[in-house]
């Protein structure tokens, strides 16, 4: 699928595709109704797709809040391991969400990371150690109209501040 449902100047090229599959045969998110429709070949932007279907629909004939949760939950959080690699942490956080109006039609969202911000978590975390972050997501219809939105706190760590921390709290617990 390269349904690109947002204006976009970026590409999927195979690797992004590879990872568009990858994520959407993952059983866990698979199984959510969630399914990955764009994967930019800089992984900066992706987008989410959630269809209501009998595999979505909930008691009242909408889609299941737990499916549109769970179709963003990953998404974040993955960009910023792939993009920041392997000297990171990423960590989902906390998050917060509201249900504007019932979900009775397909919806989609857009996850973009600017190279600014990618850019300020660097600074960051390499002045502090670690970033705590707050990401908007948006659930809406192609025309415009919006059913769900939620705030997403992330916990961004260098992996040597990270086992740091975890050797201080180790120490700690073993004076008791």
């Amino acid at each position: 699928m390269k349904t690109k449902i947002f204006e976009t100047s970026r590409h999927e090229n195979l690797i992004g595709k590879f990872r568009r599959i990858a994520v959407n045969f993952f059983p866990c998110y698979r199984r959510g109704g969630g399914r990955i429709i764009f994967f930019s070949s800089d992984i900066q932007e992706i987008h989410v797709k959630v269809s209501l279907n009998w595999q979505t629909r909930n008691y009242v004939g909408s889609v299941f809040g737990g499916t549109l949760y769970s179709a963003i939950d990953p998404i974040y959080m993955l960009q910023l391991l792939w993009i920041l690699g392997k000297g990171y942490i990423v960590w989902d956080k906390s998050s917060s969400m509201k249900f504007i109006r019932p979900v009775k039609t397909t919806v989609y969202a857009k996850f973009e990371l600017s190279t600014e911000l990618i850019d300020t978590i660097k600074t960051e975390v390499a002045n502090n150690g670690r970033y705590l972050i707050n990401l908007p997501v948006i659930l809406q219809d192609k025309h415009g109209t919006i059913y769900f939105t939620a705030s997403k706190e992330l916990y961004i760590a260098s992996k040597t501040y990270h086992k740091e921390r975890q050797e201080q709290k180790a120490k700690i617990n073993t004076t008791f």
